[in-house]
């Protein structure tokens, strides 16, 4: 693995002790000895991980890691403070500034590269989620800091073996989340798999049950591989929070837990998991809208250019028919140039869903371009397809389309064109082809008819 990190020290001794320990496990590194100089590095140069020194003349860590997490432009950089302060309320204003996490000094090699490897590992998920929303600009920076409130609702699921601990954890946890306590770790497996929850808290006090399996298990399943997962574990068990680490754990805790650091990290990991969860919707309705037309919502022509060929290449490899229908709407320029083109849009609308509630469910039906529409009708021989199309041309004449932007019920008629793929192969370009030309044949035949292509 290979990341920038930027070390923060107003020391040369420990910025020079830090950069070696990085160099040898082949990170690419950074430095700065003030705060001003680390949020104008940031600005300027990709940086996937800051450690961050807390005592620093001018400006200290708890404001650098303040103005990183509200410039939105840095918000999503991890920020580990490393510092001598010890006492929990420092760990605990650390993480209220929006620290990822808070080590003392001397710092444990192991934990403290397990710790940067990790985190390097969840931006690098954020940033791909990220990178493919902004790309497809359908959210933006503004958005994205937004997504972080701190007074969003959260959902945590706590297991945990002993009933004292679980009333003590979720007394502290109950102003900031809705807690779900179990205490048998299968249990515990399955109702993470069944229910949607923000954040899983492993406490590691089973006598007889090794609660990293339960980690590995929850990192295993598709339903819950990107619930964080927080880990309550005793004072010195360094192997253990290495390991857990390796497996995807994405933060701990040590006993005795103090109730504020409990709160601050949990908040934290809420906000990560709420701010993913938008960013993967937000994909996920990019790659909609990238297929669907935003009018009529009916799949748009570039969907039907990728999918067409798929479903001919299936229909030549079986053997079996496939036609396709055009149609498009009489004389439509004719309600544009009299009532508008908002008039225009409610026909257009309408004419879509009469279309999709006369296709039938394994046929696909898309917007074209304009006023033009495609089926496309897999397992359908010519007979099939002249009898749609003569029921979707019925659809649209039987009943006038209201327009309320004229006040009035408009006289609409299609004309269609059906195509049929040709046994000996075909191409999707052909078959439309062959389509539009009966489509015109339509048309010049005097509108509001059906007309197969010759085969």
């Amino acid at each position: 693995m290979t990341a920038r990190i930027l070390v923060v020290d107003d020391v040369p001794a420990n910025v020079k002790l830090l950069e070696a320990r990085l160099v040898a496990e082949y990170f690419d590194v950074l430095t700065a000895g003030d705060g001003h100089t680390a949020l104008a590095t940031c600005e300027k140069t990709p940086v996937d991980l800051v450690l961050l020194d807390i005592m620093m003349p001018g400006m200290d860590g708890f404001e650098v890691c303040e103005r990183l997490k509200a410039n939105s432009r840095t918000a999503h950089i991890p920020v580990v403070m490393i510092t001598a302060l010890d006492q929990p309320s420092d760990r605990v204003r650390g993480l209220k500034a929006g620290a990822d996490d808070f080590l003392t000094k001397p710092v444990n090699d192991l934990q403290l590269m397990s710790r940067v490897k990790s985190l390097v590992r969840l931006k690098n998920v954020s940033d791909e989620l990220r990178l493919r929303a902004q790309t497809a600009q359908t959210i933006g920076l503004q958005e994205l800091a937004r997504v972080d409130r701190p007074d969003e609702p959260g959902s945590v699921l706590l297991v945990d073996g002993r009933a004292s601990s679980q009333e003590r954890l979720t007394r502290a946890l109950k102003p900031i989340a809705d807690v779900a306590v179990i205490s048998d770790p299968q249990a515990a497996l399955f109702e993470a798999a069944e229910s949607s929850f923000d954040l899983i808290i492993v406490n590691a006090n089973f006598d007889d049950y090794d609660p990293l399996r339960l980690c590995s298990q929850l990192r295993s399943l598709e339903r819950t591989r990107f619930i964080p997962i927080l880990l309550v574990t005793e004072q010195g068990n360094d192997e253990r929070i290495v390991r857990a680490l390796e497996l995807g754990v994405t933060d701990y805790i040590m006993r005795p837990v103090d109730p504020n650091e409990l709160v601050a990290r949990s908040l934290t990991q809420i906000r990560r998991k709420h701010c993913n969860d938008r960013l993967r919707a937000s994909v996920q309705q990019t790659i909609e809208l990238a297929v669907t037309d935003d009018l009529t919502g009916l799949h748009n022509r570039r969907y039907l250019e990728n999918h067409l060929k798929l479903l001919i290449d299936r229909a030549t490899t079986r053997g079996r028919p496939l036609s396709i229908c055009i149609t498009d709407i009489d004389r439509f320029k004719r309600v544009n140039d009299t009532y508008g083109h908002d008039a225009g849009d409610d026909v257009l609308r309408e004419f879509a869903n009469r279309v999709r509630a006369t296709v039938r469910g394994a046929d696909l039906a898309c917007r074209f371009g304009g006023e033009e529409f495609v089926v496309v009708m897999p397992d359908t021989t010519p007979e099939m397809a002249a009898i749609v199309a003569e029921r979707l041309r019925l659809a649209v004449e039987s009943r006038g389309f209201d327009i309320p932007q004229a006040a009035t019920v408009l006289n609409v008629t299609a004309s269609l064109g059906i195509a049929t793929l040709r046994p000996d192969g075909d191409t999707a370009e052909a078959l439309l082809k062959r389509a539009d030309m009966a489509l015109y044949q339509a048309k010049n035949g005097g509108r509001n008819r059906v007309v197969a292509a010759a085969a």
